[in-house]
């Protein structure tokens, strides 16, 4: 299947695998890759070592192009813009929007532009600075997302700029696919589906867990770092909801963190500070503070360490759907069969239903 996706990036399936945080390493960005879609590997939650590390294992094993994901608030930024580009990486990815200066220097180098956007008018700003392509993500998505359906925000944005629109949020079928190629897009991004493969990392216990979530049980909420984070509704994001008065929220935002800084190496100092870092303005109570600052390592204990009653486990809404894990090459020949049979019911429809009897 050509699109615009496709052609842009070099991949034989408009299907990209998103950038998650301690989920998209080199095994599960390889596996994608094999298969014909875009993988994209998650730099946020690595050291500019291991990212050079990751990209080269990645390439290593594969000579299908790739992407790394990177946040362009990062201190490190144009590190990490140096080791895409040094490393001959085909697509570079944004959580946040990128500066114009940014997008600049990675088009000089030969690196398609991908940002994430959340919004119709940040789409327009990052097409308007030069990105390649953009990825729009409705509220469905995991994660950090926002409040705008995807049925309402990718027509928006299809319509407003002349570069190639992935659509993410919502989506784990060859339904899905069809659906956004006829709203205007060139291509799906999912993340959720393909955490839930047998090539992901994530530990048996975690993804038993998601298999078995209902709608009821994936939740959004700002309990954890003040931001609308999508994710399964375990014990811990009950307590946050749950309130209690800001003294207990507090207590048990330092008992987390006591534990978590165990993992984490951090010391209370460098939490704090960490977590005030990032408030952006944002009015944080203390509690929030210092789970903001926790919130990778929040992520790595459920997604490394398997630790469900400790670790939050982000996931779209699409997990309720999710009953399998097949290989991820099994997984984009199976949306791909889906969408082009999905395509042909829809030709269908408008054939001649027989002789008209003239």
């Amino acid at each position: 299947m050509r699109t615009a996706l496709t052609g842009l990036v070099g991949v034989r399936h408009p299907i990209v695998q998103t950038g998650m945080g301690w989920v998209a390493g080199p095994r599960l960005v390889t596996a994608t890759a094999r298969a014909g879609a875009l993988g994209i590997l998650a730099s946020a939650t690595m050291t500019p070592e291991q990212l050079r590390s990751a990209v080269r294992e990645v390439r290593s094993r594969t000579d299908a192009p790739f992407g790394v994901n990177l946040r362009a608030d990062a201190g490190d930024a144009r590190e990490r813009v140096r080791i895409i580009v040094e490393e001959g990486v085909r697509v570079a990815s944004f959580a946040l929007a990128p500066s114009r200066e940014l997008i600049a220097e990675l088009k000089d180098a030969g690196v398609v532009v991908v940002p994430s956007v959340g919004a119709r008018r940040h789409a327009e700003k990052v097409a308007a600075w030069g990105a390649d392509a953009v990825i729009v993500q409705g509220a469905e998505g995991g994660g950090h997302t926002g409040e705008v359906a995807t049925t309402v925000l990718l027509p928006q944005v299809v319509d407003v700029v002349d570069i190639p629109v992935v659509a993410a949020g919502g989506f784990h079928d060859g339904r899905g696919l069809v659906a956004a190629l006829a709203y205007g897009a060139a291509g799906v991004a999912m993340g959720t589906r393909f955490l839930l493969t047998s090539d992901s990392t994530v530990p048996d216990a975690v993804k038993a867990r998601y298999l078995a979530a209902t709608a009821k049980d994936i939740t959004l909420t700002r309990a954890v770092d003040g931001l609308p984070h999508r994710m399964l509704r375990t014990e811990m994001v009950a307590e946050l909801e749950g309130g209690g008065g800001r003294l207990r929220a507090l207590y048990g935002a330092v008992r987390r963190a006591s534990r978590l800084r165990r993992l984490s190496g951090l010391s209370r100092l460098g939490m704090v500070r960490d977590g005030l870092a990032m408030r952006h303005g944002k009015e944080l109570s203390w509690s929030q503070v210092l789970l903001a600052a926790n919130t990778p390592m929040l992520l790595r204990a459920a997604m490394v360490e398997g630790r469900t009653d400790l670790g939050i486990m982000a996931s779209g809404q699409v997990a309720a759907l999710i009953e399998d894990l097949p290989s991820v090459a099994g997984l984009v020949e199976r949306v791909m069969a889906d969408a082009e049979a999905a395509l042909a019911a829809l030709a269908a429809l408008g054939a001649p239903s027989g002789p008209s009897g003239d």
